[in-house]
């Protein structure tokens, strides 16, 4: 690796921490301000607010933003490179573009394998920390499915629960019935049920009916209280707001299953939240080329023009998949397709920007 090399890939990183430290100190000032009165209304242990709350958003916001800002860091310090005309120099030296745009990739891909860990991996342990205390402290994070909820539990087998209490893991007119193809089996009716905490997925039955039908035959037993084994968890039952951001990328996954196979509403925003995972550090790359073209010709009006161009190019990116989300959620376009929409195009104009770039 050369002096250059070093000196380009240095500029990057530090460029980008800096300025990212810098929005994160005022963005923890002005949500202090905010949730203050929430903290002393609940009690809040300062030490949670530090420990369980800032400390956890630190990795959070910086992978929320992190190819805004490495698209603001190359085109600040290649705009400062460019008006001491050292990216002239550079060029005039026999360094083409594209030898140019090596250590810029090194440093690229350095921070996309960073977004990628933190958002598959650290950023859902350290939600977990993060949204319990917000539950606990700031808003309810738990909400009932509401009523009325069909769930398919497993081949053939489908449950019905009228009312669902969340904090209690107690269900109201419940009933599950069983299938051999198109006929009906076994069907099981109960006022009540609890669930057990202690043993995975066994609930009391309070108040019960059975059905056996074999053809023409049919035998029915009724009960007060029984012991069995559904498999159905309280989770299942009631929603937890966007509690897709406490699971890493193999829960996520095995979860987008679980909840095809028991026909669960709300699919969409756990499969666009998988495909966005990977596609949002990806964009580092695409913005990291879209800022060196813009940003290593010198022009009049110096870095002030470029960095305008370049924010407003990154917030329409941004502008670009929410609306690529809404679309997703509303089932008008796949998810996978939805998440890579902004780097497909945002690419093809990174392609035309580095045509353009000096040579």
């Amino acid at each position: 690796m050369k002096l250059i090399d070093k000196y380009i890939i240095k500029k990057y990183i530090g460029t980008f921490f800096f300025a990212i430290s810098l929005l994160i100190v005022i963005v923890i000032i002005f949500d202090l301000s905010e949730n203050v009165d929430s903290f002393l209304k609940h009690d809040a242990p300062w030490q949670d607010v530090v420990f369980h709350y800032y400390i956890p958003f630190v990795p959070y916001f910086i992978n929320l933003f992190i190819y805004l800002f490495t698209f603001i860091a190359v085109i600040f310090f290649t705009s400062k490179m460019a008006g001491h005309t050292e990216v002239i120099a550079i060029l005039s030296s026999g360094i083409s573009f594209k030898r140019f745009l090596y250590p810029y990739l090194i440093a690229a891909v350095l921070l996309v394998c960073m977004s990628l860990y933190f958002s598959n991996f650290l950023i859902p342990r350290t939600n977990v920390v993060r949204r319990e205390f917000k539950n606990e402290y700031m808003e309810n994070l738990v909400r009932g499915a509401g009523r009325n909820t069909h769930l398919q539990i497993g081949k053939d087998e489908y449950v019905y629960i009228e009312t669902f209490n969340a904090y209690k893991n107690t269900g109201y007119r419940f009933s599950m019935e069983k299938y051999d193809g198109n006929e009906l089996k076994y069907k099981m009716l109960a006022d009540v049920i609890d669930y057990d905490s202690l043993v995975p997925n066994k609930w009391t039955l309070h108040t019960y009916t059975e059905r056996f039908l074999d053809g023409d035959q049919e035998y029915i037993v009724r009960g007060k209280e029984k012991d069995t084994i559904i498999n159905l968890a309280p989770s299942d039952l009631y929603l937890v707001k966007e509690d897709f951001e406490e699971m890493n990328f193999f829960e996520l996954r095995n979860h987008i299953e679980d909840m095809k196979q028991k026909g669960m509403e709300g699919i969409k925003d756990y499969q666009f939240e998988m495909h966005q995972r990977f596609a949002s550090p990806f964009a580092i790359l695409i913005l990291t080329f879209i800022g060196t073209a813009l940003s290593s010709r010198k022009v009049r009006g110096g870095m002030g023009v470029h960095l305008g161009l370049g924010i407003a190019i990154a917030f329409s990116y941004i502008l670009f998949m929410s609306f690529t989300k809404a679309f997703a959620i509303s089932g008008n376009v796949s998810p996978a397709l939805a998440a890579w929409i902004p780097n497909i195009i945002y690419c093809v104009l990174a392609i035309y920007f580095l045509k353009k770039a000096p040579k």
